[in-house]
């Protein structure tokens, strides 16, 4: 079992590789396990897997799942959409949701990707998504300011003189 000649690239097929090694020079499993940092039965299965299916068996396998619909390309290139901001895709606000996501995909790439997945696509690319924080149109902020400062101060005081007036037993 020749470990050579093959391309290394995630610390994990690492491991592996070495536990196959150190095996192949007379190591006994729960010195080998003691020295990598796992289990003596995570170990065993790695011998034993490259024994009967061989060692590019203990080789990194890509996640499972259905590939991505966009391209790598139109993945990188996905950022510097987002940079110019949603007002440049007709949307109001400066604002991208999952939502405005997966509708400037589908204009631009056309491809229809669910909002839900739009967040792990924003997620991966470091790129927070945002909510619209709604408020009514008619909304009276001095109204609003001047409320809190003699109502609800008021309250507070009212509700405060309630808590202290407790009976004594």
């Amino acid at each position: 079992m020749s470990t050579k000649n093959l391309p290394q690239t995630d610390w994990r097929e690492q491991r592996r590789l070495q536990a196959l090694k150190l095996h192949a020079s007379g190591w006994r499993q729960n010195k080998i396990a003691e020295a990598l940092g796992v289990s003596e039965g995570a170990v065993s299965q790695w011998i034993s897997k490259a024994e009967t299916q061989g060692v590019e068996a203990l080789r990194h396998q890509p996640p499972p799942g259905r590939p991505s619909k966009l391209s790598a390309e139109q993945l990188a290139q996905l950022p510097d959409l987002l940079a110019k901001g949603p007002e440049a895709f007709g949307f109001r606000g400066q604002v991208w949701t999952t939502e405005r996501v997966a509708h400037l995909i589908l204009q631009v790439f056309g491809i229809s990707y669910h909002p839900a997945h739009c967040s792990r696509l924003l997620r991966d690319l470091k790129h927070s998504q945002q909510k619209p924080i709604q408020k009514a149109t008619q909304r009276d902020e001095s109204a609003i300011q001047t409320w809190k400062e003699q109502q609800w101060d008021a309250l507070k005081k009212s509700q405060r003189r309630k808590t202290n007036h407790r009976v004594r037993r």
